[in-house]
């Protein structure tokens, strides 16, 4: 950040990102509640994507106005990014939700930087600092802490969850990392409306093709949920950390979102009734800490489409 910035950029920037990680954080707790009403994973998704998909067309159109007309090369991989990024990585977290806490759900997304430089040793044998080392692993020791001890009060479905989710976090970190040629050449907001919009168009396709129209016909409570979960847990959080980004920095903003996990423990003690154990608030700290000590110092800006849509 530019030291001479003025002091209410400052704030703003940080009200921003902070708002931008409680919006993001209220996602899984919608979806835990909507299923409760009975609804699966392929329809609560649908309905979410398709409220959504009217913004992420606007969100395209706004950044790209000026811009250069996309050619084949560009519109195959914005449709490669969004299908194997925000859909796939989207579709697994709904499922994953079904069988665990949504405050496991959060840490475990929360680990996208660490999959991230993990992705980026193997493919591109880019050099790991010893601190991010000690970072990787306190981080998966608090993963660990608290999958335990939701295996021992919930059962084996906890390890299918658990999976699904992580696979949902490979997913986006695998985008990331092949997203940033394309960022560069069409801005992050312009790539995120364009192969979220690809995303919401997938979601409503699979519904379609695997559910009887008969399923559309669901509670009134599910609809509203879908559609705060658009506006409010997707969209909105998605424009705020952006402009964050854009007043303070990516990394500063970061660390502001830090506060995710912590608000979806609260949130999901309070609308779900999940209990805040020791053991849960210890692996927090620890997934937290070890999250900070991986991205300290990175406000590249190459990590701004990272931290921007840091939600699937």
């Amino acid at each position: 950040m530019d030291p001479a910035r003025p002091a209410s950029q400052l704030a703003l920037g940080l009200l921003l990102a902070g708002a931008g990680a409680i919006a993001f954080s209220g996602k899984a707790i919608i979806v835990k509640l909507g299923y409760r009403y009975g609804v699966d994973a392929v329809t609560l998704i649908m309905y979410r994507m398709l409220f959504a998909m009217p913004f992420f067309l606007l969100m395209a159109w706004w950044a790209g106005r000026g811009q250069e007309r996309l050619d084949a090369r560009q519109w195959r991989g914005i449709v490669f990014l969004g299908v194997t990024g925000y859909y796939l990585a989207s579709f697994l977290d709904f499922l994953g939700l079904q069988y665990i806490s949504a405050s496991l759900e959060r840490l475990i997304l929360y680990l996208n930087p660490t999959l991230v430089l993990l992705i980026s040793l193997a493919l591109y044998r880019k050099p790991v600092a010893g601190r991010q080392l000690l970072g990787l692993l306190i981080s998966y020791t608090g993963i660990v802490v608290v999958f335990g001890q939701e295996l021992r009060l919930q059962g084996p479905e906890v390890a299918l969850g658990s999976g699904l989710v992580f696979a949902s976090a490979l997913s986006y970190a695998l985008y990331l990392v092949y997203s940033g040629e394309v960022v560069k050449r069409l801005g992050s907001l312009r790539l995120v409306g364009l192969a979220s919009t690809v995303a919401c168009l997938c979601c409503i396709v699979q519904f379609w093709a695997l559910r009887p129209l008969s399923a559309a016909d669901v509670p009134a409570q599910v609809l509203w949920l879908s559609v705060l979960n658009a506006l409010a847990c997707t969209v909105a959080p998605v424009l705020m950390v952006m402009m964050a980004i854009e007043r303070i920095g990516a990394a500063l903003s970061a660390q502001v979102g830090m506060i995710g996990p912590m608000v979806t423990l609260a949130l999901g003690a309070w609308f779900l009734g999940e209990a805040i154990t020791t053991g849960v608030l210890l692996g927090t700290v620890l997934v937290l800490a070890g999250v900070y000590v991986v991205t300290r110092q990175r406000d590249r800006p190459a990590d701004r489409q990272a931290v921007a849509t840091q939600d699937s």
